[in-house]
This record gives structure tokens, sequence and C-alpha cells, in this order.
């Protein structure tokens, strides 16, 4: 006998994407600032950051992002490396108090990502920080 064909088979339809759960930023996890041209956690942001090792300490789902940002003096290169040393110490205050560095993501954005763009010395002093996003693990 002739062989049968195939009875066609409609493929599956695919499964609904979930959201993907991005890194955003919370409440609890204040940005810290620098001094001109300087990567050192200042004694008034340790106080910030104590704050954010409590909370995640009592949030041990999350990890975080730290980014590093500069102002607009000083070529790229520079502030990418300078936004670098920011956002590594601030994870190393946070490891330093308990929290394991595989939470911890670091990323600079330089001068690249500005709060403001006024050459005012206050809106450059806003600009020079490490900013904190977290999401579940």
């Amino acid at each position: 006998p002739a062989p049968t064909p195939a009875t066609p088979v409609a493929p599956a339809a695919p499964a609904p994407a979930r959201p993907a759960r991005e890194y955003q930023p919370h409440r609890a996890l204040k940005a810290i600032h620098f001094d001109f041209d300087r990567a050192d956690v200042r004694s008034g942001d340790a106080r910030i950051l104590d704050a954010a090792v409590e909370w995640l300490k009592a949030n041990g789902n999350q990890r975080a992002v730290i980014e590093g940002h500069c102002d607009d003096r000083g070529t790229s290169e520079y502030n990418m490396a300078l936004g670098e040393r920011r956002a590594r110490a601030a994870a190393d205050y946070l490891s330093a108090k308990g929290i394991d560095r595989g939470r911890l993501l670091l990323i600079s954005y330089g001068k690249e990502r500005p709060l403001c763009e006024d050459q005012t010395a206050s809106c450059r002093a806003a600009n020079r920080r490490a900013a904190f996003l977290v999401k579940e693990q």
C-alpha cells in the first residue's frame, strides 16, 4: 500500500514571554556623592552606605548595580575610569561591611548620564555620584 501523508501538526504556540526584570531604583538606597576628582567615600556618605548595608542584609534576594558618575569636566576616557573608581569605592565599602561582592555589579557612565547640565558648582556636585539600582536575584 502507498504510504499515507503525515498529518500536519500545528506548531506549538510559544509560551507568553515573561517580562524581564530590570534593575530599578529603590528608595532605601540613596546615591552617595564625591568631591571633585576624587573617589573616596566621605564620612557623611558612609552613613548613607551603612543604611544600604542594612537594607541589603535584610533583602538577601536583591542584587545591586552601582553606577559611577562624574561631572562634565575632564575627558570622556578619564571620567569613565573615575566613575569606575567611584562605583568600586562604594562596592568596597559595602563588601567590607558584609555584603557579598557577587551581589554587586559595577558600571561607569563617566560624564555621559548627568542629572543636570548646568555648569554650576551645585549641578556638578550632584553629578559626581555613585547611584544604586536593584532587582531580585
